[in-house]
């Protein structure tokens, strides 16, 4: 009798261990890659990063830099820094590299670039031409910010 009830016991012990490990499977993301929440948080940010830009809204733009720019780089400086550059399109935009030890991400940005002001007639025939950027992002207080050093 002793025995049955050391082996159910056993038995009991055991499947509380397995029961434990498959609540504790959930794996988390694999080294490199984001967990999906950040994921969808950096591309979010970036997207209406880009979506600021491409609308000229530089003021809108100033508010994903860096706090450590932002602290620098005064706001009006920022948005007169733009009055004359490129008009883009936002075609794509992927996170392409990730270090969650570092908290640090790059993203792939793709556009279609042409000149603000087209003041030759070599800008006029070109048009709009594809160009892929290349951004680092940084993760501050679990909240995801433009980082123009690279």
């Amino acid at each position: 009798m002793k025995m049955v009830k050391k082996n159910s016991m056993l038995r009991v012990i055991l499947m509380s261990f397995v029961v434990l490990l498959a609540a504790c499977s959930k794996a988390p993301a694999p080294a490199g890659e984001p967990s999906s929440t950040s994921r969808e948080a950096l591309e979010l940010r970036a997207q209406e990063r880009w979506r600021a830009r491409v609308a000229r809204d530089w003021e809108k733009a100033y508010e994903y830099e860096s706090p450590a720019f932002r602290e620098v780089f005064p706001k009006h400086l920022y948005v007169k820094k733009f009055s004359y550059t490129a008009n883009w399109e936002l075609t794509g935009l992927e996170v392409i590299n990730y270090d969650p030890d570092a908290a640090v991400a790059s993203v792939a940005v793709r556009v279609m670039s042409k000149p603000a002001k087209q003041t030759t007639a070599a800008a006029r025939a070109l048009g709009a031409m594809p160009r892929e950027l290349r951004e680092k992002w940084i993760l501050v207080d679990g909240e995801w910010w433009y980082s123009i050093t690279n």
